[in-house]
């Protein structure tokens, strides 16, 4: 009972196990698939905006598994990512469909604009 209160309040707990998991997977990979695999994590986290947590759970782990597999064939980092690492980020994280803090930012603001002009469409 206690368990679904906290889930409700924070989100799924098996989701951020999941998500240490996949954290503590890309810690243990070797350089430099380690500490490049860590600047992808954290610009996802401020690129995405992804706000639902199924999303995240399966876009990280499918990063850490493609990332894994890279260090395991010893395939250079610049192979995997090309010559421009953000449109490679930007790209993947796109293939991941969900809800994005900027699509609740938008409503947001369509409604503001739809109460300011009586209630009309935007």
């Amino acid at each position: 009972m206690v368990a679904k209160w906290i889930e409700a309040l924070t989100g799924s707990l098996e989701q951020k196990k999941q998500y240490k998991r996949d954290k503590a997977r890309v810690e243990a990979l070797p350089e430099p698939y380690g500490s490049t695999g860590k600047a992808f994590e954290r610009y996802f986290m401020y690129y995405g905006g992804v706000t639902d947590g199924d999303t995240i759970v399966t876009m990280l782990g499918d990063f850490t598994d493609l990332w894994e597999r890279a260090a395991l064939d010893g395939t250079p980092v610049r192979e995997i990512v090309g010559e421009d690492p953000v449109e490679f980020a930007e790209t993947f994280a796109a293939a991941y469909a969900g809800t994005r803090w900027i699509d609740k930012e938008r409503a947001r603001l369509t409604a503001a604009v739809q109460a300011a002009d009586g209630g009309g469409p935007a």
